[in-house]
């Protein structure tokens, strides 16, 4: 099914343009202002010039974002800042991080993936895209011709074959890169060259399907600009950082929901909810307790998930908590779309959305595409704070979505409601780069 190239991927070279740590960022979607002014003053090469640059008063078509992005790449190829390969390449990538405590390493393949259209099951999307982010992005596309950030497949694999032959290749050989990020990650890549072990690589991959697990936004721009764009071989794949889903160190952490505005009382819509939740008032005063909440929900997963897990966590101010447990199954059966499958249903973030949201709030998933009423956080101090601080009315807390709903959902052809999934840490930005 899946096709997986080498390819001579552009790199850095330190010795012209410094330490690659003072070179790479997150992916653009999850930089603000302040960050993106500060990669710009760390180092003249930051690849955030080309990836996500900044926006001017004085803008036209002629000299914009996306034209710079591209005198920029340009410049750098022919100084020598950026180099290809010297033959064609996968590239082994680790990220070493910690979650609760524990420190994790995930493990994943850099290589140019052959883009198929969804509907040939090859490569299948899970969420909702919003397509203001899109139009960014191929706007960038058609300016560089290239992708600077690798879109994060999952592919399954559970007798783990492929890692043990790359994680074999490169037993005791130092990385191309080696280091620790501003924020605490660890980040090594292996150069792998090794035409045969190339060849095992793609003759496994050939028996799978490739679910995106983040970068639906540029994938499909790079569908798109394919599209436009049909003598150029190199624009038919795209580059893709590749996990397995039985890799020890792949998390999903939930991503909370913050109502910026709602026209509904509190109270009323406390009121209204016991219809289809048990709701339970909590007073949480500092950040132990909200812990505790967190850690209640967290209990309703059960093993494997199976067990009640449609359950919620509401603030809505003065350190009053509530959780939103739904009552059972039947309400799923009666009040869910039943065009949707058993997985889309059960899931929290379609019940969130629509008995809640939908229902009880009037937010309709174009009112939440249109990005301006729901904001997104993973993380539940902030999520709080916002209501305290008065920029947002209430906030959902939610559970992480496990690894086995997104890859049902995706199986069945569907997607689930927009930033169902945060998969923890976010591949970096500019270890390499896909030149088409």
């Amino acid at each position: 099914m899946a096709t997986i190239t080498p390819f001579q991927g552009l790199r850095y070279d330190e010795k012209k343009a410094g330490n690659i740590k003072e070179l790479v960022t997150p992916p653009y979607d999850v930089i603000d202002a302040d960050a993106q002014e500060g990669y710009y003053q760390i180092n003249p090469y930051n690849v955030i010039r080309l990836e996500y640059g900044k926006i001017t008063p004085s803008d036209n078509d002629m000299d914009n974002r996306y034209t710079r992005a591209a005198d920029f790449f340009r410049k750098w190829q022919s100084e020598g800042i950026l180099k290809p390969e010297d033959q064609p390449a996968i590239y082994l990538y680790q990220q070493q991080f910690d979650v609760d405590g524990r420190t994790m390493v995930r493990t994943g393949i850099i290589c140019r993936v052959k883009l198929e259209p969804y509907e040939n099951g090859v490569v299948l999307p899970h969420e909702e895209t919003m397509p203001k982010h899109k139009a960014d992005r191929l706007a960038l596309m058609k300016a560089c011709g290239a992708n600077f950030s690798p879109i994060f497949g999952l592919y399954t694999d559970p007798e783990r074959q492929i890692d043990r032959l790359l994680l074999n290749a490169v037993q005791n050989t130092p990385g191309s890169f080696d280091f620790t990020d501003e924020h605490g990650l660890g980040h090594r890549l292996w150069v792998i060259t090794d035409q045969a072990l190339v060849e095992q690589v793609q003759q496994l991959m050939q028996e799978q399907r490739i679910f995106i697990a983040d970068g639906h936004h540029r994938y499909e721009t790079a569908l798109n600009y394919a599209l436009q764009n049909p003598d150029n071989i190199a624009a038919g794949s795209i580059m893709m950082t590749l996990v397995n889903l039985y890799d020890p160190g792949l998390v999903i952490l939930p991503t909370h929901r913050m109502v910026v505005e709602s026209n509904v009382d509190k109270q009323q819509l406390l009121a209204n909810l016991q219809e289809d939740f048990a709701v339970e008032k909590i007073t949480a005063t500092d950040v132990g307790q909200i812990t505790e909440l967190m850690n209640r929900l967290a209990e309703f997963q059960g093993n494997g998930g199976t067990a009640h897990r449609q359950v919620f966590g509401l603030y809505t101010g003065e350190n009053t908590y509530y959780t939103l447990t739904l009552h059972d199954e039947e309400i799923i059966n009666r009040k869910m779309p039943a065009e949707k499958s058993t997985a889309w249903r059960r899931l929290d973030v379609s019940i969130l959305q629509k008995l809640i949201l939908e229902n009880q709030l009037g937010i309709d998933m174009q009112t939440v595409a249109a990005g301006d009423v729901i904001k997104y956080t993973r993380d539940a101090q902030e999520a709080i704070q916002a209501v305290d601080q008065g920029q947002c009315q209430m906030s959902f807390l939610m559970n992480p979505t496990l690894i086995a709903e997104v890859t049902e959902v995706a199986t069945n052809g569907e997607k689930m409601p927009q930033k169902s999934t945060f998969f923890y840490p976010k591949l970096i930005t500019g270890l390499v780069i896909n030149k088409f």
